[in-house]
């Protein structure tokens, strides 16, 4: 009988990290949302360069690399 409790409290307390993981995970920020100061000043300037229009296609790019 001990040995049937024992396994019911391990089970609940199993059950209960389990759900406490779940709650993390939906909490948790996900890393590559988050820009760095570096990464927001070089999109702020491809903003810049799209608005100026100086922004070069892949196949251009692709050409004046002879690829």
């Amino acid at each position: 009988m001990a040995q049937a409790d024992f396994e019911e409290r391990i089970i609940k307390e199993l059950d209960s990290i389990k759900n406490q993981l779940t709650d993390i995970r939906e909490h948790m920020v996900d890393i590559d949302c988050i820009l760095t100061d570096e990464e927001r000043k070089l999109l702020e300037e491809s903003y810049e360069h799209e608005k100026k229009g100086k922004l070069t296609t892949l196949s251009e790019f692709k050409k004046e690399l002879g690829l």
